[in-house]
């Protein structure tokens, strides 16, 4: 019976680890810019490099224009 609880306490504590190992993806680094054109036009960009666990490195580019409401 002792032999039993040991194997428990060591199969829970490989789990337990497992997801402490696995982890989400870190924010390595952020930036945002922002210009406005003469004719109002606002474009956005944003650049987000993120760090898995497992060490792959991604890098999103995002993009955003706003024309302005000429009525």
């Amino acid at each position: 019976m002792k032999t039993h609880k040991v194997v428990v306490c060591v199969a829970a504590s490989v789990v337990a680890l497992s997801f402490l190992t696995v982890g989400c993806d870190r924010e390595v680094s952020k930036s945002t810019s922002t210009s406005v054109s003469r004719d109002g036009t606002v474009k956005s960009q944003e650049k987000i490099v993120t760090q898995s666990s497992d060490g792959t490195v991604t890098k999103t580019l995002e993009s955003k224009t706003t024309e302005p409401n000429n009525q």
